[in-house]
């Protein structure tokens, strides 16, 4: 399979899993009668920096892995370096601009990050053999 189709097919799995598990917090929220708009812009920022940061994870694991295959280990490794502290801080403005505006509700803005395991794991359960 080319790689950049299985980037995209994982970031899929990985967003339908983002949206079940918001459903479910949701859900979780409602029965603790504490669903509101807070919670709501929370979990929309939250998913989408999640699915934003593992999508940029494997285009740039995908480049690195390029990178080492011509033999170019050391630019390999500072790929991978750049990569995990531009996504890091990059996610870290984000939620603390979001979680210092108060409209976001803070477990439902940085939920969401944990998401990302269950949903691959999943994804990973349904793959097909040989793919």
């Amino acid at each position: 399979m080319n790689s950049k189709r299985f980037i995209f097919q994982q970031t899929g799995i990985v967003l339908l899993g983002q949206i079940l598990c918001d459903c479910v917090m949701f859900g979780i929220f409602a029965l603790m009668d504490r669903l509101d708009g807070t919670v709501l812009l929370g979990a929309l920022i939250g998913s989408a920096v999640a699915t934003a940061n593992f999508f940029l994870m494997a285009v740039f694991v995908d480049a690195a892995a390029d990178k080492a295959t011509a033999q170019d280990v050391k630019g390999a490794q500072g790929m991978i370096t750049l990569s995990y502290l531009g996504r890091m801080l990059g996610m870290a403005l984000i939620f603390y601009a979001a979680a210092k505006s108060g409209r976001c509700n803070l477990f439902a803005l940085l939920l969401p990050l944990v998401f990302v395991r269950p949903s691959t794991t999943v994804g990973e359960f349904f793959r097909k053999s040989g793919e």
